[in-house]
């Protein structure tokens, strides 16, 4: 079990996750979290978040912008505190089409945390050296 704490996005190092993404790790089992992983990822104008899913369920809150997100194959325009729901397994994704940076608030309900990408099939350690993602419009 781990110790209560306060956990800063400004005192974390920031995880590159390819080309105009940027995630900030904030609990999970590094920090002593049993059955919880969280944290902020940073969009700029025209980064996205490849289809693809999860091992564990994960609620997504927009801080700032605007975005397009896919869940199951239905589209929606997210913004600022708009929160979305993805049980494990489901298919999603998460553009940001608008001219602004974007930034919302990860949360997952484990601490192993996998992701896997509906093109290619393949399923990689959520912020690993192979968790990368790209711009919309590659």
């Amino acid at each position: 079990m781990g110790e209560p704490r306060i956990v800063r996005p400004s005192e974390q190092t920031p995880v590159d996750r390819g080309t105009g993404l940027e995630s900030y790790p904030l609990l999970g089992a590094r920090t002593g979290a049993a059955g919880i992983s969280n944290g902020i990822t940073v969009f700029e104008p025209g980064a996205a978040v490849p289809l693809h899913t999860h091992n564990v369920e994960e609620s997504i809150t927009m801080l700032e912008g605007e975005a397009v997100c896919e869940v199951d194959g239905k589209q929606y325009t997210v913004r600022p505190y708009d929160t979305v729901y993805a049980p494990a397994g489901t298919v999603h994704c998460f553009r940001n089409e608008s001219g602004e940076m974007m930034r919302f608030l990860w949360c997952y309900g484990g601490t192993r945390v996998t992701r896997t990408f509906l093109a290619t099939g393949e399923t990689v350690e959520h912020l690993s050296a192979e968790d990368r993602l790209s711009m919309s419009d590659e």
